[in-house]
């Protein structure tokens, strides 16, 4: 089925089967709606674009044209009938979805339906999906829950269970490329390269091609594999990368916190002299714990996407000494890939793309961030005898120094 991808719909490309799924919905086709769906796709596909995009042509009269006020305003967040809700934290706790859910009892104020999104619906802790749950079970009338999330799994199985479940695809390198050049101006050859590195990521092909600063971190991590060539390296190495995303997650959110803290101050009733009315300890130590568990989830994705780029790293690696580097994805990087792939084989390879696999699992069970990395690195290292003893001592580098 052929889709025009216009008004709201236009920035979710390669997407055109979910789509014509929503248009039905919000055309109010027979059996096409539903009250609660779950939006899924690798990261990047665009999940909360199309969340956002829904709520807006189900507000709209014209079906999500894009232009007029209830369009506008259902995507950014400021209609009063559509609520987005993205976690800054680590989880999505029960209190926070019993405010939604006291929400999606009420009828819409505006609009034609009350509409929660919920970005990173993979957060909500068993207890925030328990508190959901009677309201996916017994909605209000009017009420449309969007839920996003990487895949199915990645949801509490009794929240999924009562959803409509829509799937989206990885965007094309050629689809992206197109994307950018239409919708942010950018040349076509940078356009061409940041699509290919993004590997389907539409806001890191985004990031890459408008940022010099973006594409230089890249180049340094891809000269990581090349450099780990003793335990001491490995190390250091690790110690660099951890530090960089701690500093890349303070610099997001330095004047964030400073505003967020000074306006709780002055709704506290905090004077001139300093003087702290009752109970406001408690209030700022909240905040503070907010904010750290914000720069802690940070400091986390930077280092996912160093994982990422190094996973392409060792994809292109292996698939030369499978005999395919036509389609590498560090193009640039072929030579030295092709002199990787000598000095070592497949399976040692593969044990390399494992081990970046285990450290971003570690990462999401709340292993400290230096000693994964330091784990990680040893490991892709080869350095022989040393893996055993950076991963199981329990000591990070920075603790046996300080010993």
């Amino acid at each position: 089925m052929t889709v025009a991808l216009t008004g709201v719909w236009t920035d979710l490309i390669g997407q055109e089967k979910v789509v014509a799924t929503l248009q039905r919905a919000v055309a109010g086709e027979r059996h096409a709606m539903t009250h609660a769906w779950l939006i899924t796709g690798p990261p990047g596909s665009g999940r909360s674009n199309a969340a956002k995009a829904f709520a807006a042509g189900l507000q709209c009269a014209k079906g999500g044209c894009g232009e007029c006020r209830e369009c506008r305003t259902a995507l950014s967040g400021a209609h009063p009938d559509v609520t987005l809700v993205r976690t800054e934290s680590l989880s999505i706790g029960v209190d926070e979805v019993r405010d939604l859910v006291r929400k999606a009892a009420m009828a819409p104020t505006l609009g034609r339906f009350q509409c929660i999104v919920i970005e990173d619906a993979d957060r909500v802790t068993e207890r925030g999906a328990d508190a959901l749950l009677k309201s996916l079970e017994e909605p209000a009338p009017r009420t449309v829950w969007l839920l996003c999330a990487p895949t199915p799994d990645d949801v509490v199985v009794t929240v999924r269970s009562r959803c409509r479940r829509v799937e989206l695809a990885t965007p094309s390198r050629q689809a992206i490329a197109e994307l950018l050049q239409r919708r942010d101006g950018v040349d076509p050859a940078m356009a061409a390269f940041a699509a290919r590195v993004a590997q389907g990521h539409i806001g890191r092909a985004r990031v890459l091609a408008r940022s010099e600063e973006a594409r230089r971190r890249r180049r340094e991590i891809l000269d990581l594999p090349g450099r780990l060539t003793t335990l001491g390296a490995c190390l250091t190495a690790a110690a660099n990368v951890t530090e960089a995303a701690a500093e890349e997650a303070a610099a997001a959110t330095h004047e964030l916190d400073a505003r967020e803290l000074t306006q709780l101050k002055e709704a506290l009733g905090f004077g001139a002299t300093g003087i702290r009315p009752r109970n406001a300890q408690a209030a700022v130590k909240d905040l503070e714990d907010a904010q750290k568990a914000r720069g802690k989830r940070l400091q986390r994705d930077a280092l996912d996407r160093v994982l990422t780029e190094l996973t392409s790293w060792y994809r292109d690696v292996l698939s030369v000494q499978l005999g395919r580097p036509s389609d590498l994805v560090n193009a640039e990087l072929g030579e030295r890939a092709a002199a990787a792939a000598r000095r070592g084989t497949p399976e040692a390879t593969m044990r390399q793309l494992d081990a970046i696999l285990a450290c971003r699992t570690a990462l999401e069970t709340n292993v400290a961030p230096l000693l994964a990395m330091e784990s990680l690195l040893v490991s892709l290292s080869g350095v022989a005898g040393t893996v055993g003893a950076v991963a199981g001592s329990g000591h990070s580098a920075t603790a046996r120094a300080r010993g």
